[in-house]
């Protein structure tokens, strides 16, 4: 044996230690703009500099560190451009909540000293997640590092701002939005949280003006009942007809109120009849549109009834619920409260009830943009989506699209570039501010942190200058990685404005993933207690192990159940291959790269595991291509674990420790080759044990992280070697199972028999006594197509053969044949069903022709397996 300066045990803290600073010395992860070579590019989905990052970002961003890694290596030009999010709400809630710690707040602080604050939270955090992305070993180009709020993604969004506006797809006016009265703040969509809660209905009866009855509604938030101006009905509802155009009058505020005829009304729901409330919810907003009401706005900003609200102005909302309904039951208009469990908005960040609130805020006019961007999928330049079933979440989505409210109640995040003139209220709205601007007032708004995002892509690029080396290099981007949840906010919205700005796709392809869970299926959180830090893990398992898990755990769109069992597994795995690699290296006799031979003379399992190596490499390229990253991780784990590592290992050995020179010089040249070639496969996921590995075998060039990808080598493929080592291999596990069955040790030689079914079988298996006397342990090895089974013996059949170990006292004759009928039962099952597969017509004219002759060949092999079987029980039962 040799030295080698790998330690002996797998230590993953000590190997992962330093090597990211050194990839990052070395610049092996920046792009080259190298003009020789087709461009692969990612932009990282930007993180929000408000914390940790969390197990669904190690994943993200781990499927993200494949695809670059694995493309450099085959050859393009890689950009992985990383980057962070201000994000605008959740980062201001942060620093106002330091600040009100602190004894401070921004209102007293003023704008400008605020966001000084917020500056210096943003750098802080930053850095902590630049500090976890090293501890994942992610690939990225730091040297184009970019911030939402950087000064050239700021010009981007001025430009797609004014550009809109200009074009009229910007305006301002009311509507109705969700609004948090915690922060004070509009909210989008994906920033609403619904979770069910226990409430009720109230049902009520509004009394008819003119004394001839009443109508009953009811409401889950009778608190917005002062701010009713209409009660609707369907304009077929026969109940209804003779009263629409009449008036009712509201209970506590004595209001005269218009019912009015409307199609969005439900017959079939409820009474049939609804209160309609304009200012406090976006479906009546839509009708009071139509039917010119009035729109009556009872609540403050923080959640607090207005002076509209007459007598319960200064109430909370939830304090006035209370009161009305008391009031409501006094008068005898709420005649029943039923319990109604139902879904109710939250806001993400402050976890307040979300108000639908009337507002006058900035809006994007949607449906120009999402037609462009819906009629591009119609095109060969789509964006791909895989799975592609999510290719529907998107476009319903985008079918079903509603303006889109850009502004935000905030002072962190892009200023709205609008200034409106303190005398005469003229609206101005530029790149730069008005010349007498003494006379003007910026809009204190700032615009959604999704309006930035969805320029992601090219404004990193050095968008809206064209002639940007980087965009016009770069961009479109090949790839966007991200969990489906985000669809609709985030990739819609990358989608309209790529299209819209640039006229092209942002992306061609969108990995989507789903949501990692625990190993119950239960989404992680803080009330549940189960979540886990992916630094833990690390810090535990190290790297390689965590995203080993993550990447290889589920299909494309699947949620991931990840449990520490399970990277408890895989740093096994880990392990395993470090000893190999151990073991195969202390036998190199410090072979160099330019010695490596493989022309020498082979054994079969020499010629073997060269033919798996490639059948890996083929495989392995073609699932990644697909996405298909579970299925590269179970092929690699079988073919490094139970190929390399369980077989090739141990049948090594016997050329290494023999006198043949030139079948260790072969032996040592294989060993360097199929690990060098192993790391690479493994690399994109497993980063930082590969190349402490790939650094200590023979080889060319500075990383693993800029080696050649494998490519499949068909001079190296031996079909036959592959049908004699699988003979082998049947036959030594038989042998194995037949010992542990009758409790005889390997270490205690047995006679073995084994008859062949024909000559050629013979001949091969006589070839490789030398593995069958090292693996089977006999104390007499025979094979022949003639031999004779003494009385007492244990059997198996395997293809082409029978094995006959003769074990005189050792085993009782009723229970071998008991055990063999169970055999013959398990084959005779087997020749059923592919009997039966292969008597469907259908099966075998559409099936391809060589799956059917795959079925052909199990079929034959099937029932000489049973007639072995059916032989032997003959055999026994006449001894």
């Amino acid at each position: 044996m040799n030295e080698t300066s790998m330690p002996t045990k797998y230590d993953p803290k000590a190997i992962e230690e330093g090597r990211y600073e050194w990839w990052l010395k070395e610049k092996v992860f920046e792009a080259r703009s190298d003009e020789s070579k087709d461009p692969y590019i990612i932009v990282i989905p930007p993180p929000n500099v408000t914390g940790k990052l969390h197990l669904g970002h190690a994943w993200d961003t781990a499927l993200q560190d494949i695809l670059t890694r694995m493309k450099r290596m085959q050859g393009y030009d890689v950009l992985w451009l990383p980057g962070m999010d201000h994000a605008g709400i959740a980062t201001q809630a942060k620093v106002d909540q330091k600040l009100r710690e602190q004894g401070k707040n921004r209102y007293e602080m003023g704008r400008e000293a605020f966001l000084e604050e917020s500056w210096k939270w943003k750098e802080e955090y930053a850095e902590h997640i630049r500090e976890q992305w090293s501890k994942l070993g992610l690939g990225l180009d730091y040297s184009r590092e970019r911030f939402t709020l950087d000064d050239g993604l700021s010009k981007a969004v001025q430009k797609v701002f004014i550009d809109l506006y200009n074009k009229g797809l910007i305006y301002r006016g009311e509507y109705i939005i969700n609004w948090d009265p915690a922060t004070k703040t509009a909210l989008s969509d994906i920033e609403v949280i619904h979770k069910d809660v226990q409430g009720a209905f109230y049902h009520m009866r509004y009394p008819l003006t003119d004394g001839s009855g009443h109508i009953e509604i009811a409401t889950t938030r009778p608190e917005t009942m002062l701010g009713d101006t209409a009660v609707a009905v369907h304009p077929d509802d026969e109940r209804y007809q003779h009263l629409i155009g009449k008036t009712v009058k509201l209970p506590i505020v004595g209001r005269e109120i218009k019912i009015v005829a409307d199609d969005y009304v439900d017959m079939e729901f409820g009474s049939g009849a609804v209160k309609i409330t304009p200012a406090h919810d976006p479906n009546d907003f839509e009708i009071g549109n139509r039917h010119n009401l009035e729109r009556v706005l009872v609540m403050n900003e923080d959640g607090s009834m207005n002076d509209n609200a007459g007598k319960y102005q200064g109430m909370g909302r939830f304090e006035c619920r209370k009161q009305i309904v008391k009031d409501l039951q006094e008068e005898g208009v709420l005649f029943e409260i039923e319990e109604h469990l139902h879904s109710v908005g939250h806001s993400e960040r402050s976890g307040a009830v979300v108000e639908p609130y009337l507002s006058t805020q900035w809006f994007v006019k949607m449906e120009p943009l999402a037609k462009q961007a819906m009629d591009i999928q119609e095109t060969e330049d789509k964006v791909n989506f895989i799975p592609n079933r999510f290719e529907n979440t998107y476009m319903r989505w985008m079918e079903n699209i509603r303006d889109w409210c850009i502004s935000r109640q905030l002072w962190w995040g892009h200023r709205i570039p609008a200034w409106y003139h303190k005398e005469t209220g003229e609206l101005y709205v530029g790149e730069e501010a008005p010349e007498d601007i003494e006379n003007w007032n910026q809009d204190e708004d700032v615009l959604d942190t999704w309006f930035s995002s969805a320029l992601w892509p090219f404004s990193t690029m050095g968008w809206p200058d064209e002639a940007s080396a980087d965009f016009k290099r770069y961009y479109p981007t090949s790839a966007l990685v991200t969990g489906y949840d985000i669809i609709a906010f985030w990739v819609s919205r990358m989608i309209f404005q790529g299209v819209e700005f640039t006229g092209q796709r942002p992306f061609k392809d969108v990995l989507i993933h789903g949501l990692v869970r625990d190993a119950e299926g239960r989404k992680m959180s803080k009330s549940l207690g189960n979540g886990i830090d992916p630094m833990d893990v690390i810090e535990q398992y190290g790297a390689d192990s965590l995203r080993y898990v993550l990447t290889t755990g589920s299909s494309p769109g699947q949620d991931l159940r990840f449990s520490m069992e399970r990277v408890e597994s895989i740093w096994n795995f880990a392990n395993k291959i470090w000893n190999a690699s151990r073991f195969a290296l202390m036998n190199m006799d410090g072979l160099k790269f330019e010695e490596i031979d493989l022309s020498g003379k082979k054994s079969v399992a020499d010629k073997w595991i060269l033919t798996r190596l490639n059948d890996t490499v083929e495989n392995v390229t073609s699932l990644a291509k697909r996405y298909e990253f579970g299925e590269v991780g179970r092929t690699l784990y079988n073919f490094i674990w139970d190929d390399f590592c369980s077989w090739y290992i141990e049948m090594a050995k016997l050329p290494l420790n023999g006198e043949d020179e030139e079948a260790k010089k072969t032996t040592r040249s294989i060993l360097a080759h199929v690990l060098d070639q192993t790391m690479r496969l493994l690399h994109p996921f497993m980063p930082f044990i590969t190349e402490e590995i790939w650094q200590n075998l023979p080889h060319q060039g500075k990383s693993i992280t800029e080696a050649a990808w494998p490519e499949v080598n068909e001079s190296q493929i031996d079909r036959e070697a592959e049908e004699e080592m699988k003979l082998l291999i049947e036959i030594i596990r038989s042998v194995r199972n037949i010992r542990a069955e009758v409790n005889t040790p390997m270490s205690k030689k047995v006679s073995l028999l084994i008859r062949a079914a024909n000559d050629q079988t013979a001949e091969r298996l006589k070839k490789n006594e030398a593995f069958l006397d090292k693996f089977c342990n006999p104390e007499n090895l025979t094979i022949g197509t003639e031999v004779k089974a003494p009385e007492k013996a244990m059997t198996s059949v395997v293809t082409n053969a029978e094995l006959i170990l003769p074990l005189e006292g050792l085993i009782n004759i009723d229970e071998e044949i008991d055990r063999l009928e169970k055999e013959l039962d398990k084959w005779t099952k087997e020749v059923e069903r592919v009997e039966k597969k292969l008597g469907n017509e259908r099966f075998v004219s559409k099936a391809p022709e060589a799956v059917v002759e795959e079925e052909r060949a199990k079929q034959k092999d099937y029932l000489s397996k049973q007639d072995a079987v059916k032989a032997r029980i003959e055999e026994l039962r006449t001894v």
